[in-house]
């Protein structure tokens, strides 16, 4: 059975069924997204003295990815602080939850994906990244010795380790960075220290307070950390307005570009509704590297492997049917693709379980970007350069790699019609 994670609202938007949820809505009383302007020098001082003056208490306070804060406000209130000078806007927090995922099968060994993206072959495997990555997700198994894992913070239950109680944030992780020992899986960056960073309970759902509040702590600590790339499969309902959310006041794309002109690299999944992903965040952010999922079974090219076994219509070397997909130019430029379905990570406890859905691509490509910034004490290809310029690197290599023998169907040298899902990812270059 499927299921799907993504940010949910204290006004309940369910992502798994598609149900449409504004940006901008409101509740007359409820939970919001509180943001500062940019002149707002000190935003914890600015918090205490709003909480003084209008009487709320503040349940996440934002200073690095966001100025601001969430917390549940009247309508008097609300109202109020929306007209406060020290703040921008004022917005509802919404859903959110994890790009869908289906446990299977048990599994060992170097995955399909792995080999396909050119990561590892059956014999050998790159050495861990330098930088460290991100896993913004439900957890990951803090104790699961195939992973190098350590608690980044908490956003569900503040205070506590960020340990894994759903299993998609685990699996993530071992896609991204399983060790190579031997005794379960390798990942694309084997070994590569991921910070767990948990913001979706064991449902795989969350809000967009706790996604801010995940993003602040990993934009705040990424200098001091070495924390380099972030992965997010994770989605909602938004869509981009090309000005970082100031014109439709989407707290969620101004922490994106605050944490990218930190440093930091985010990889997305597209989403798994069979659509443009336009209206689906935080994917339709061009600060970001989309991606989309295509169906491997053999690690090979050539579309000769078999029909994937977890999930019925896919084939060997093709687009995933259910995977969203770039649409305009906009979309189109920070779109690459990797494989999503029938994939084997990590799971809480031990041993691997198996998922489909543009989840599990991202992770794929997170591990690319780590490795292109350098692995096994080496600077990489990419070391040095800005987010935006590792992301136009990363799709224009696998751009210079792809050829029609060793690409996909559905891939720009084999396309479907209205439909862009990108090259395929090329760990193999790095």
């Amino acid at each position: 059975m499927r299921r799907s994670r993504r940010l949910t609202t204290a006004l309940v938007c369910a992502v798994a069924l598609g149900v449409a949820c504004a940006a901008d809505a409101v509740a007359a009383s409820g939970p919001y997204v509180v943001v500062y302007k940019d002149s707002v020098l000190d935003p914890t001082a600015t918090t205490n003295q709003l909480q003084t003056k209008y009487g709320f208490n503040a349940q996440f306070d934002y200073s690095s990815a966001l100025k601001g804060f969430a917390a549940t406000l009247t309508d008097v209130q609300r109202t109020s602080l929306s007209v406060d000078p020290a703040v921008a806007y004022v917005a509802g927090d919404k859903p959110v939850s994890a790009s869908g995922l289906v446990p299977v099968v048990s599994g060992e060994t170097v995955p399909p994906g792995v080999r396909r993206v050119g990561a590892a072959t059956l014999t050998q495997a790159h050495q861990s990244a330098n930088g460290a990555v991100a896993v913004i997700d439900s957890g990951v198994d803090l104790k699961n010795t195939d992973l190098n894992a350590v608690s980044g913070t908490n956003c569900v239950t503040t205070g506590t380790a960020a340990q894994d109680d759903n299993g998609h944030g685990s699996n993530v992780a071992g896609v991204l960075a399983a060790k190579d020992t031997g005794s379960t899986l390798t990942g694309v960056a084997p070994g590569t220290k991921i910070y767990a960073v948990k913001v979706l309970n064991s449902r795989a759902t969350g809000t967009l307070s706790q996604i801010i509040c995940g993003m602040d702590w990993v934009t705040a600590n990424a200098a001091a950390l070495n924390i380099k790339v972030a992965n997010m499969s994770i989605e909602g309902s938004g869509s981009n307005d090309s000005n970082c959310g100031g014109t439709n006041n989407d707290a969620w794309h101004k922490a994106i570009c605050r944490s990218v002109a930190a440093g930091v690299t985010y990889v997305v999944s597209a989403g798994n509704a069979k659509a443009g992903f336009a209206s689906t965040i935080p994917a339709a952010y061009p600060e970001v590297l989309t991606t989309t999922a295509m169906s491997d079974t053999d690690g090979l090219a050539g579309a000769k492997g078999a029909a994937p076994s977890c999930k019925s219509g896919e084939k060997d070397d093709s687009y995933g049917t259910y995977s969203n997909y770039a649409v305009s130019s906009t979309d189109i430029a920070h779109t690459i693709a990797a494989p999503g379905t029938c994939v084997v990570g990590d799971k809480i406890g031990g041993g691997t379980t198996t998922y489909y859905g543009t989840s599990q691509a991202a992770p794929h490509v997170a591990g690319t970007v780590a490795l292109c910034l350098g692995s096994g004490g080496i600077a990489g290809p990419c070391s040095g350069l800005a987010p935006a310029q590792i992301v136009s690197k990363i799709r224009s290599d696998a751009a210079g790699y792809a050829t029609l023998s060793n690409g996909f169907t559905g891939d720009p040298l084999r396309p479907i019609t209205g439909k862009y899902f990108g090259y395929l990812d090329a760990a193999g270059l790095y």
